[in-house]
Formats: C-alpha cells, sequence, structure tokens
C-alpha cells in the first residue's frame, strides 16, 4: 500500500469562554434563561455560540442522521441572513432524512425487532416491517407521541398485517418459562420504562422497595409488591394467539380474567395472596384509577399519557438525545419524589434534575405542543444551550459537566459513520432486505440495527460501532481500538476512497488549484474549512505525491482518520 498522508488532529482555533450573562449570546427562549440563569448564577462561563460549520454539522447530524455537502456548507456559511439557523432547522425537520433518522430513533426506543431472545412469540421479519411501517408513518406525519404511546399499548390484531403494525409492541413482553404473570410484570415494565422513564418497576415486581430502593429512588422504598402488580394488572386481559400456518400472532383482549396470585414457578419469586382476594384489581399509581370498561390496556395508556411522569420522560430522553447528556441520569431511573420544583423532596433530599425548574418547563412544552416531535426539537435545536461551541476555552472543571457550560461531543453512531462515508464518496449501498421491495442504499434506512444481512462488510463496519440489537443488547458509545483499525483499514471504508469507485473523489481531483482541492476535501468531509497548519500539510502531500490520484484517495482517508470525522461537535 503507499504512503498514507499524515493529518492533524487540531480542529480550528474557537474563541475564549464568556460570561453566562453575557450580551454577546442571546437568550431565545426558556431553556437559555434556565440554562445560562443557572451558569450566572454560579459563577461559570459557558462556552461561545458556536460557528457556521460547526453548528450546520451538529443540526444535520442530530436532525437527520447525515452530514452536510460542501455545497450545503458554503452556502450556509455565505448566508448574511439573521434567521438563516432558523430556517436550516426548518428544512431539515421537513425533510425525508428526518423522517429516516427518527423512526430509527423510535425504533430503537420502542425495541423493534425480528427476534426476541426471551420472549414466549416471535415477530418475525414480517412482524418487525410491519412495525417499521407504523413507526415511519407515524413519524412523518408528525403523530403525536401520545397517540402512538396509546396505540402500541393498546394494539389489536395481526402482528404480519401493516393496518396492526403496531401489536408488535406488546409481543415484546410476552415471556417465555413462566406463568402469564410473568408476561403481564413484562409489560408492565416496557411501558413504564419506555413511556413514564421509572425502570425501577421491575424490581417492585419482585419485592417492595423498602429496603431494597433506599439509595435509588426515594418514590421507590414507598412502594409495595402489591401496588406493582395492580399496575401490571392493566395487562392481564392481553392475549397472544398462533395464526398458523404463517407464523403471525393474534394480539388481542380476553373478556375476562385478573391478576391472580397463585404462581410458584417461573421467573419472578412466587405470587401469593396476603388478603381476601387472590386476584389483584388493576389501579393506576398514585391516582389509584381502576378500569370502568373492558378494555384495560387503553384504560392504563389513557392514565399514563396524563400522568406527569409521561411528559417528564420523554422531555428529558429527548433533551439528552440532542445535548448528549439528560437532565436526570439514567432516562429509565427517573424518581418522581425529586423531581418536582414545586414539591421539593423530603428529608433535604436532592433534587434528581440538573435543572428541576427546566424539566418542568419542557415537558409543558411538550404538552402544549400536544406531544409532537417536531415542535419540541425546533425549541431545543433553536436555543443557544443547543448551539454552544463543543470547546471551552477557559478551564474546564467537572462541576461544570452538568452546568451544560458547552455542547458535550458524541461518537456517531454506526449507522451514522456509514451515512457520513456513503455521502462524502457518493458510493451508497445496495441492500436487500426480507420482504421489502425496495433496496436501501442509507443506513438509517434499515429496519433494525442487524440489517444488512446480505452485505457482511457493511453490517460488520457498522457493528464495530456498538449498535445493539434493541433486544438483549443496547447502543453504546465508547471507543475501542477496533473501530480506529475498521477506520484505517476495512474494506468497506477503503474500497469507497478509490477514485475509481467515487463519484465525488473524481469531482474533487478535477479541481486544478491545490488550495481549493484541499478545501473542497475538508468541506466534504469533515463539514469545514481546513485550518492553516493543516493546509499547508496537505498542500504540500499534493505537492510531492508521484500520483494525483494517490494524494486524493490518500487526503480523503486521512479525513476520516481524523477525531473529528467519527463525532458530532
Amino acid at each position: 500500500m503507499h504512503q498514507r498522508a499524515v493529518g492533524l488532529n487540531a480542529r480550528a482555533s474557537h474563541a475564549a469562554a464568556v460570561p453566562a450573562a453575557a450580551d454577546s449570546i442571546p437568550k431565545r427562549n426558556f431553556i437559555d434563561e434556565e440554562i445560562f440563569g443557572k451558569l450566572a448564577a454560579a459563577g461559570v462561563d459557558s462556552a461561545p455560540v458556536a460557528g457556521d460549520e460547526e453548528f450546520i454539522r451538529r443540526v444535520y447530524l442530530d436532525l437527520t442522521g447525515r452530514i452536510p455537502s460542501a455545497a450545503d456548507v458554503r452556502t450556509f456559511a455565505a448566508d448574511t441572513s439573521a434567521a438563516k439557523r432558523d430556517a436550516l432547522v426548518d428544512r431539515l425537520l421537513a425533510s425525508a432524512e428526518f423522517t429516516d433518522r427518527w423512526t430509527m430513533w423510535l425504533g430503537d426506543l420502542l425495541q423493534n425487532t425480528s427476534t426476541l431472545a426471551a420472549a414466549a412469540v416471535n415477530r418475525n421479519f414480517q412482524g418487525r416491517n410491519a412495525f417499521f411501517t407504523y413507526l415511519k408513518d407515524a413519524v412523518a406525519n408528525d403523530k403525536p407521541f401520545s397517540t402512538i404511546a396509546t396505540e402500541v399499548i393498546a394494539a389489536k390484531g395481526n402482528n404480519y398485517d401493516s393496518a396492526s403494525g403496531a401489536a408488535n409492541f406488546p409481543m415484546g413482553a410476552s415471556t417465555a418459562m413462566g406463568p402469564d404473570q410473568d408476561t403481564y410484570d413484562m409489560m408492565l415494565v416496557k411501558t413504564a420504562t419506555t413511556f413514564l422513564g421509572m425502570g425501577h418497576y421491575d424490581c417492585l415486581l419482585c419485592h417492595n422497595g423498602r429496603g431494597h430502593l433506599d439509595q435509588a429512588s426515594r418514590w421507590g422504598t414507598t412502594q409495595s409488591r402489591t401496588q406493582a402488580q395492580s399496575m401490571a394488572a392493566f395487562f392481564s386481559r392481553m392475549r397472544f394467539t398462533a395464526s398458523q400456518p404463517n407464523g403471525s400472532f393474534e394480539v388481542s383482549n380476553a373478556a375476562g380474567g385478573g391478576y391472580d396470585l397463585n404462581t410458584n414457578f417461573g421467573n419472578r419469586p412466587d405470587r401469593v395472596a396476603f388478603g381476601p382476594t387472590s386476584t389483584l384489581t388493576p389501579a393506576y399509581r398514585e391516582t389509584g384509577a381502576v378500569p370502568s370498561g373492558n378494555d384495560w390496556r387503553a384504560e392504563f395508556a389513557a392514565n399514563m399519557v396524563k400522568d406527569p411522569m409521561f411528559a417528564r420522560n420523554l422531555a428529558n430522553r429527548l433533551w439528552k438525545q440532542m445535548f448528549n447528556q439528560g437532565l436526570v441520569e439514567p432516562v429509565d431511573s427517573l424518581d418522581p419524589a425529586r423531581l418536582d420544583p414545586a414539591n421539593p423532596p423530603a428529608d433535604a433530599a436532592d433534587f434528581q434534575a440538573t435543572h428541576p425548574a427546566l424539566l418542568e418547563k419542557l415537558a409543558a412544552e411538550l404538552a402544549r405542543g400536544e406531544f409532537r416531535l417536531r415542535p419540541f426539537l425546533r425549541t431545543l435545536v433553536q436555543s443557544s444551550a443547543y448551539q454552544l461551541d463543543s470547546h471551552y476555552g477557559g478551564t474546564w472543571k467537572l462541576d461544570y459537566v452538568t452546568l451544560f457550560a458547552r455542547h458535550f461531543a458524541r461518537r456517531m453512531e454506526g449507522e451514522e459513520v456509514h451515512d457520513a462515508i456513503a455521502t462524502a464518496t457518493g458510493v451508497g449501498g445496495d441492500y436487500a432486505i426480507q420482504g421489502w421491495s425496495n433496496r436501501p442504499q442509507w443506513a438509517m434506512q434499515l429496519p433494525e440495527p442487524i440489517e444488512p444481512k446480505n452485505d457482511a462488510v457493511a453490517m460488520n463496519f457498522m457493528n464495530t460501532f456498538q449498535r445493539g440489537n434493541r433486544d438483549t443488547q443496547l447502543r453504546g458509545q465508547d471507543g475501542s481500538i477496533q473501530q480506529q483499525l475498521f477506520l484505517m483499514n476495512d474494506l468497506f471504508l477503503v474500497s469507497r476512497t478509490k477514485l475509481a469507485k467515487s463519484p465525488r473523489l473524481q469531482s474533487i481531483s478535477s479541481i486544478t488549484a491545490g488550495a481549493d482541492l484541499v478545501e473542497e476535501i475538508y468541506l466534504t468531509f469533515l463539514s469545514r474549512r481546513p485550518s492553516e497548519a493543516e493546509k499547508g500539510a496537505a498542500m504540500s502531500y499534493l505537492s510531492k505525491a508521484a500520483s494525483r490520484t494517490d494524494a486524493v484517495e490518500d487526503l480523503a482517508w486521512m479525513c476520516m482518520n481524523k477525531v473529528d470525522f467519527l463525532f458530532s461537535y
């Protein structure tokens, strides 16, 4: 292999940190009032607002999972209008790429998979595809999240039918090697964790919270196993019936039945009645609401979307997605007893949220917007808090992390890395998905992280970046030596740096002036112009190279092996 170009990993210079109350940072909405107000009260400076090149790459990746083209960056940077960032946000929110990216996010959240490791039933690829169609349609049409939650919890019908694709969510709760009550419990765990951020029900369904959750949840210590089981009782009429011979299942509700305390085997401790009745009546947490009709799942959902924890959970999850750190961490361990600023925690305990008033305002904003995704994301990304530089010009301290004094960089997900390479080189994929007539070329269009099965090179490359499987393995953000080796030598990347295969590199190679060529490569792969040091090193390499083709390929390879190619800043 010919010698590779050596490039600097240093990014362009940044401005120094500025006082949080400085007029140079506009306070654009209630988010900024809360974030910069707390910074000012703490006497902590913030990073300045990010420049255009950093902002456009960040907002493209966060909203669409793609990087901008070199032309996109040039046009945006040249635009002198004051409202250009808002206009860009609106354009991205309305794009097909937004739908792709947030269908992927929603599929992760609702764990859309073709196989279920611990389930008594399987979705199969037909069910996964039907669920994918439901999710994509929901995102494309900006269906309120409260409606999505209600539909997937109360869904009925055949799991292979696109018209009842939402029925694949409750199928994920079916639990093998236990009584039916294990499935009812699992349905509560999945719904409460996903939609309320209250994962501690998995603990409470085995035993009372006191003595077990003392260090994790003030609310949890006040809850009994019976209270948790009364929540799970809402799902005790849910049924899965095999529909032969195609392997699908009918999801339905039984006409009667309840949560019986009569088990002595399975995945949880024995269920034993301690009172006069051996069958629990469904009762919703805190309010004690009981069903008034026969569709208990629908009544659970109706109570849930009115629960303050529903809005708090979604606000916190979306905040983390855009700011790379939640106001409460972990996002699935919310403690209702330590969140409400109007009702401080007992015994002088700390609030769980770093900004409790902000979390309440975000939850209220979601509710005002009818739990629609696009308006809420617009509010987040239009804030100056979101648009801060990722570089902190002053002395950084660990205490500043929870103050959001700068924007936190994140490693791109495997699908984003794939699509960034495809965008920059002009070489997409050609992926066969079982049950689909179309063949997607973008990773963000795949129905689940175990795809594409017809291209082991692409699949293994993305899996190196910890995509997970939505079932037994969650997505991860950790780096690894293997990731670096794949960026250096893997066939997926190396083959796309060849001029003979890459239409984008062919176009760049035709640029006559060396400085212009180098700038175009940096804009194409890194969405920014090179620093003077980077430009000098690249032009020197270009001028000395025996082959212009080799030099262009090497410079492209070098950009993809810079730190900032792999990260969203």
